[in-house]
């Protein structure tokens, strides 16, 4: 009784006019005004942009840059959402030493609190333009970020080394740019030089957009390879190394490139550009890299790309992914992730056709035009299957989800990839579009396939290169015109909605089934060679790198369930020091019985750990299904 008075008592204080007149607390201080949106208007007069990148032992890029401008505010932005990053990755933290200047004179410039890519500056009277100077400090280490500039070469990105005037659509901004390389240096990039004085190059004027869009290798050594003389538009391979002798590349594999370029117009129909270049760079010193563009693409590979041709073919679907680009992409691309300048933020949701769909035609076209055998790219796929069949993630995260990714988690690395899935719209799309076209080959007798729907949507305006956008009912309306079916629904349930089971239903209409055995295929090798890792995925549910540390646990795998987790490091395999063989051999000679013991060493921590695990070593192939049609090789032959 007593306990329930006072429970009124207090009900009946909280209850009086103390609750009902709540002390003043505090208040928002009012936001700054928002920088000005871009406007479809043409910027008055023309930027005029240099850089010197001749100082390849610091890392630096100067730039002067002189902006035209009216007296009174202006705001000048910094590029902060890059196409093909998906993602607000502008290397803003590089940006430094900026002085400004106008008539001559130093005058302040002040950044946005909140739009913090955004600085402001008061013009005084009677100026008419903007003197800036500044240094985009590159990465020296790779834990700063992916190095671009080594006393070998380098990879000039023009948003990395400019500001531009807010208001205006990017396309409607004119630049006037040049570049200064070290002596001696050759350099390959989409843009076309107007005049070249000693190490300088001037190009001629292109919209900022443009300039954006048309980065550059350059190099020490360099070569380029003519791939389609007397094609619709020349398109050039422009090859910079560490070292002469990685220029080196046999007729065959010249010839494969050349296949690919005509290939690509055997399924599309068209070209997007008036030329193409390759950029590619053979280099373990400057950070890999495979970034479209609409007349070029960069592509970074490994330094034995074509010393080691037969033992690398995992190196060798990027080009023909980054070729599908110009097309899908750069020419077709989803209307929520164009935007008007780099400032504006995108916004991903079709990155399962961007990205998926390249993926398909990238292993494909790589596979018809030579840079891979058909068995090669089987076993690509076998690579890929593995994956999404012993994911976890899938239970609780839907694929259209991780088209969030690129912005979510800004392509850093996360600790349980597995469970938490990572950007899986790239070759999990893959095999949706691999089913898509098994199904239209099976229901129209082999007649029609994906390289219709290919040319119908994305071969239109043959030789233009302004972007056309697309939505999800463009897809779906270009499918019902390849095949009439529930393409809506084919998608939905693929793609937005859970989908505990991978999507291999393209496999096994294909004639083929993804079995796991304790040999890898040579691309599997070829892979770990590449990645310097061993992967035990399938087995212990674990992925290490050459010196025994934990790049990848499976979620409730047996590595697991042991108590292993990212960041630890293997130092000893049943009481012997570790090595990847070791390790193999003791997962097999568990089949009998034997144990699996590690020491493993996280942070300052040693502990030994059992995993008990006797399924053996398994490896991902394709294996026929008799009797079926083989849909999988028709897709993979050269047209």
């Amino acid at each position: 009784m007593k306990q329930l008075m006072f429970a009124f008592v207090a009900a009946a204080t909280l209850s009086g006019p103390a609750l009902a007149q709540p002390s003043p607390g505090p208040e928002p201080a009012p936001m700054p005004p928002k920088v000005a949106a871009p406007q479809d208007v043409a910027y008055p007069g023309v930027i005029r942009l240099d850089v010197d990148a001749t100082d390849t032992e610091h890392g630096i890029f100067r730039v002067h840059e002189v902006v035209p401008v009216p007296a009174g505010p202006v705001t000048l932005l910094y590029p902060e959402w890059l196409p093909g990053n998906h993602s607000p990755s502008g290397p803003l933290d590089k940006f430094a030493g900026l002085v400004v200047r106008a008539n001559g004179k130093e005058i302040p410039w002040v950044r946005d609190p909140v739009n913090v890519w955004a600085f402001h500056i008061d013009v005084p009277a009677g100026a008419t333009a903007l003197d800036l100077d500044f240094q985009y400090l590159s990465p020296t280490a790779r834990n700063q970020g992916r190095i671009v500039m080594t006393p070998e070469m380098l990879n000039l990105q023009w948003n990395a080394v400019a500001l531009y005037p807010a208001g205006y659509y990017a396309r409607r901004i004119m630049v006037d740019p040049s570049v200064r390389l070290p002596a001696g240096w050759k350099f390959g990039t989409a843009l076309e030089s107007a005049a070249a004085e000693g190490d300088v190059t001037r190009f001629k004027p292109v919209n900022f957009a443009t300039l954006v869009d048309s980065p550059m290798f350059a190099g020490r050594y360099f070569r380029r390879i003519d791939l389609d003389a007397p094609g619709p538009a020349p398109v050039h391979l422009d090859i910079v190394a560490d070292s002469p002798e990685l220029l080196d590349a046999t007729p065959a594999e010249i010839q494969a490139h050349k296949n690919l370029v005509q290939q690509a117009y055997k399924l599309y129909g068209s070209h997007h550009y008036n030329h193409y270049d390759f950029l590619l760079a053979l280099s373990d010193r400057m950070g890999g890299i495979g970034l479209e563009h609409h007349r070029s693409s960069e592509d970074g590979t490994i330094p034995g790309y074509f010393r080691d041709w037969a033992k690398t073919p995992a190196a060798r679907d990027l080009l023909a992914h980054e070729y599908t680009h110009s097309w899908n992409g750069k020419f077709r691309r989803p209307a929520d992730l164009w935007t008007p300048n780099f400032n504006v933020p995108m916004r991903d949701s079709l990155l399962w056709v961007y990205e998926g769909q390249t993926q398909f035609w990238g292993y494909v076209l790589a596979a018809r035009s030579g840079l891979l055998t058909k068995q090669e790219g089987l076993d690509a796929l076998a690579a890929t299957a593995a994956i999404y069949d012993n994911q976890s993630g899938r239970l609780w995260r839907p694929l259209e989800d991780t088209t969030n990714d690129p912005i979510v988690a800004e392509r850093r690395p996360i600790p349980w990839r597995n469970w938490q899935r990572s950007e899986d719209y790239y070759s999990e799309g893959q095999l949706i579009w691999l089913d898509a076209d098994t199904l239209i080959r099976e229901k129209t007798g082999g007649k029609k396939s994906l390289d219709d729907f290919a040319r119908l949507f994305f071969g239109v305006d043959d030789g233009s290169w302004v972007t056309h956008t697309y939505t999800f009912d463009d897809i779906v309306r270009a499918l019902n015109e390849v095949m009439p079916y529930d393409w809506a629904g084919f998608l939905k349930t693929r793609i937005y909605d859970l989908a505990p089971k991978a999507p291999l239903d393209g496999l096994a209409r294909g004639g083929w089934k993804l079995v796991y055995t304790d040999t890898p295929t040579e691309y599997f090798k070829s892979a770990e060679v590449q990645r310097k890792i061993t992967d035990l995925s399938y087995s212990l549910g674990l992925m290490l790198d050459k010196d025994g540390g934990i790049i990848s646990v499976a979620w409730n795998g047996p590595a697991f369930k042991a108590g292993l987790t990212l960041g630890g490091k293997v130092m000893s395999v049943n009481g012997i020091t570790y090595d990847a063989d070791r390790l193999k051999q003791a997962i097999t000679d568990a089949k009998g019985g034997q144990p699996i013991d590690l020491i493993v060493k996280t942070g300052d921590h040693y502990r030994t750990v059992a995993i008990d695990y006797r399924g053996g070593l398994r490896y991902p192939r394709l294996e026929r299904i008799p009797g079926t049609p083989d849909r999988l090789s028709a897709l993979y032959s050269p047209k």
